[in-house]
């Protein structure tokens, strides 16, 4: 069975009284290009820390090549290259 390179389920952040992502599904299959597009405030650079592994979710899953981000972060970080700008 063919499994996404990133997945996400049932993401959620909240940050004390900010809900920063709130329920966010997202397959994107290998090979495939994407983008993270919204307004200000919409969560995107959230959505990367959790996918990098930099902060923690407050529930939901994340899985990037099949690793669990939470679990398996050093794997994780093996995969990817972020260049904030």
């Amino acid at each position: 069975m063919k499994r996404p390179e990133i997945l996400i389920e049932n993401l959620k952040k909240n940050f004390e009284d900010v809900t920063a992502i709130d329920g966010l599904s997202l397959e994107i299959e290998k090979g495939e290009l994407f983008g993270l597009l919204g307004p200000n405030g919409a969560g995107k650079t959230t959505v990367i820390k959790v996918l990098c592994g930099l902060i923690k979710p407050t529930s939901g899953s994340v899985h990037v090549g099949g690793f669990d981000v939470l679990k398996e972060a050093a794997k994780v970080k093996e995969l990817i290259g972020v260049c904030p700008s």
